[in-house]
């Protein structure tokens, strides 16, 4: 087992981190309809399989797996290479001649460039695709995401749990343009190794449809009558929420709950308000606390403290799952 972590990798500013076909497997499985005619681009790949010694990363070698089955049109990969010119996967007909369409079919083809996202030749690639769907640079993660809005694309990366919070998502994630997945993806390959120090930092992001995003949050807990398990900020109208589980139903104005509240977010049952740190915090007239901070803080026995990050929520009235009790609002 690795002793690497991602923490680790992103002190040293290493994005070296690629995908186990286990996790892909188990996320991508989800969306086999959306695959369906469609070209699919990895443009951040791996340009290597664990212990294979094969140039196939784990997303062509699935896509390949299941190529036939889910009716795919195309798919392409590149990687970059830090020291030289680049190389393109792509998998499109049966090149062998045995009649079926599979991972020996997948054709190596040279890039005039070193493979970055971010050159003329791969967004024209980008341009030519319908899904983008891989594992960026966590570092790179901002301009990763800003360059799939800008080009409209839909998607299903992998992304750090806190880029949640980044001035730059956040409000992409509040406006229902991004959402998180079904999973959070442990097993990673770091230096030919595979490790599971990840410690939950990681979800897949994406803007296409699942069926977790329709369930409703239906947690048992009340607000009335329990008041004191749901402290008031001192800064800020609205109530702290430790856990998801937590979330109490009867409960109408905001609540401050973990960035893991959006692994259960159904937009028709919740509002996203707004963030409670940064330049969202400012937005929403939270004041400073009495660390001079614009941060969340709440009193309890006396002492003074700031939860971690809270994401600000109001249960929306029209809720079909709204509480048929006599609660007040």
């Amino acid at each position: 087992m690795a002793k690497h972590t991602m923490l680790h990798a992103k002190e040293a500013k290493d994005d070296e981190f690629y995908t186990c076909y286990d996790e892909i497997e188990k996320e991508l499985n989800h969306y086999a309809k959306y695959f369906r005619g469609k070209v699919i681009y990895c443009n951040c790949d791996d340009h290597f399989g664990i212990g294979m010694g094969t140039p196939k990363s784990n997303f062509i070698k699935y896509f390949a797996d299941n190529f036939e089955s889910f009716g795919i049109k195309r798919v392409i990969a590149t990687h970059y290479e830090r020291d030289g010119k680049s190389t393109m996967y792509v998998l499109d007909k049966d090149n062998t001649g045995d009649g079926i369409i599979c991972s020996e079919d997948i054709m190596e083809q040279p890039l005039r460039g070193n493979g970055d996202f971010r050159s003329p030749e791969c967004i024209e690639l980008l341009k030519s695709a319908d899904i983008v769907i891989t594992n960026p640079p966590f570092s790179l993660f901002r301009e990763y995401v800003a360059q799939l809005i800008e080009y409209d694309k839909d998607f299903l990366i992998i992304g750090n749990k806190n880029a949640i919070a980044y001035k730059e998502v956040f409000p992409l994630i509040k406006n229902n343009k991004i959402w998180l997945g079904y999973n959070s993806p442990c097993n990673f390959i770091y230096n030919n190794e595979i490790t599971k120090k990840v410690n939950g930092l990681t979800r897949w992001f994406t803007n296409l449809s699942t069926t977790k995003r329709s369930e409703f949050i239906e947690t048992g807990k009340k607000y009335y009558g329990f008041e004191d398990q749901y402290p008031k900020y001192d800064n800020y109208d609205a109530i702290n929420v430790s856990k998801t589980s937590d979330v109490p139903m009867d409960y109408y104005g905001v609540m401050g709950v973990p960035i893991t509240f959006l692994d259960r977010h159904n937009p028709e049952q919740f509002e996203i308000v707004g963030m409670g740190t940064g330049d969202t915090a400012k937005e929403l007239g939270i004041i400073k606390n009495y660390r001079g901070r614009t941060d969340l803080s709440i009193t309890v026995n006396g002492i003074s403290s700031c939860p971690y990050n809270r994401i600000l929520i109001r249960r929306k009235k029209n809720s079909s799952s709204e509480p048929h009790s006599d609660n007040k609002d």
